[in-house]
């Protein structure tokens, strides 16, 4: 799929709230339009808060309206050794009503669940091309 613009790409991410799995990985340059999808995903999921990147924090959490969970986003970008945060990814990973989203999930792929989600976005010449 080739994703043209950052219309595109919040539609969608609210398309994919629609049948999301609990943990997606997203690969894919600086720029590429990984945040934008979120904050697709998150209005999908009827998150009403600003979604912003979390590359200095580390993580974001928000609240799922619908039931006792978030959507929690991690950037491992600037972590070559992710310390305290994986356990904290652990802890996350461990509650199904959570949606966890990760960016950069290099340094912490041993914990990551075989059965992920991993969406790739690529530039290309017509746009973004996403493959699941």
């Amino acid at each position: 799929m080739i994703i043209h613009s950052e219309q595109e790409m919040l539609d969608f991410g609210r398309q994919f709230a629609k049948n999301h799995p609990q943990v997606i990985e997203l690969v894919g340059d600086v720029g590429a339009g990984k945040t934008t999808f979120v904050r697709g995903l998150a209005e999908g999921l009827d998150i009403k808060q600003p979604i912003t990147s979390p590359s200095f924090t580390i993580s974001k959490s928000y609240a799922l309206p619908h039931n006792n969970g978030h959507l929690i986003h991690y950037d491992f970008y600037r972590l070559t050794d992710p310390g305290l945060m994986s356990e904290d990814l652990a802890e996350n990973l461990a509650n199904p009503h959570n949606i966890i989203v990760i960016e950069w999930g290099e340094s912490v792929a041993n914990l990551l669940p075989t059965d992920r989600t991993t969406i790739t976005i690529n530039y290309t010449e017509n746009g973004r091309e996403i493959i699941l």
